[in-house]
């Protein structure tokens, strides 16, 4: 008597849960959903994500200064995401902007070990190491993997130009004498320029730093970045 109250007891348990169980995976399979979980949902996004973003070819070797007087190479950036700017700490017009948008991206990625910010002086026979320690302090820069360089003028200026082909000139008629793209440069872990494309399917090229979307669009892409 005790094996049959059993069996009836399991057979109960049963029923219920296939009242309650199977309509819902009869739903999931009639809208093609049943064999996604959570995790395999996480990998296949991720991939579309990263596959919308185009590499644009290997960003230009670098060798300079930082604020402490520290050379500073592309190789110190190797196996990390980085979005790199030319400034100039005297700039009266967009730079200030920029350092905004910098200051809002470091905050949002601030203790990845993976990710860095590079800020290249196009002024740097005002803008010393001395000067570029100074201007971080000011600005309140807490990331250790975002460096301020400095160098020779010509060899920033042809980095600049024809490197990572983001302007940059000397002009005596504008205020503060020299002018530049207000563009941050995105680079991945191996060293490659990425970037999204526009809404015509056209690569953008570079993320703009003077508007809010700009810099919500990086930040959207250095998470995905980080996690490729």
């Amino acid at each position: 008597m005790f094996k049959n109250k059993a069996y009836i007891g399991i057979s109960f348990i049963i029923l219920v849960f296939g009242i309650y169980a199977v309509p819902k995976i009869i739903s999931k399979i009639q809208n093609n959903e049943i064999v996604k979980g959570d995790r395999l949902d996480m990998v296949t996004g991720s991939n579309n994500e990263i596959e919308k973003l185009t590499k644009i070819g290997p960003a230009p070797k670098f060798e300079l200064i930082n604020q402490d007087n520290v050379k500073i190479t592309n190789e110190t950036y190797k196996g990390k995401v980085y979005v790199l700017e030319f400034f100039f700490t005297t700039c009266p017009s967009i730079c200030p902007k920029m350092n905004q948008s910098m200051l809002l991206i470091e905050k949002t990625f601030f203790g990845n070990p993976n990710f860095g910010i590079v800020s290249i002086t196009i002024d740097p026979s005002h803008d010393t190491p001395a000067v570029l320690k100074s201007h971080a302090e000011l600005l309140g820069v807490k990331s250790s993997n975002w460096n301020f360089l400095t160098g020779e003028r010509e060899y920033i200026f042809n980095l600049a130009n024809k490197g990572f082909n983001l302007y940059a000139g000397e002009n005596a008629n504008v205020d503060g004498g020299f002018e530049h793209s207000g563009l941050f440069a995105l680079v991945d872990k191996n060293g490659n320029i990425r970037c999204r494309k526009d809404d015509f399917g056209n690569p953008i090229l570079y993320y703009d730093g003077l508007d809010k979307k700009g810099v919500r669009d990086i930040q959207q892409d250095i998470n995905v970045l980080l996690k490729e």
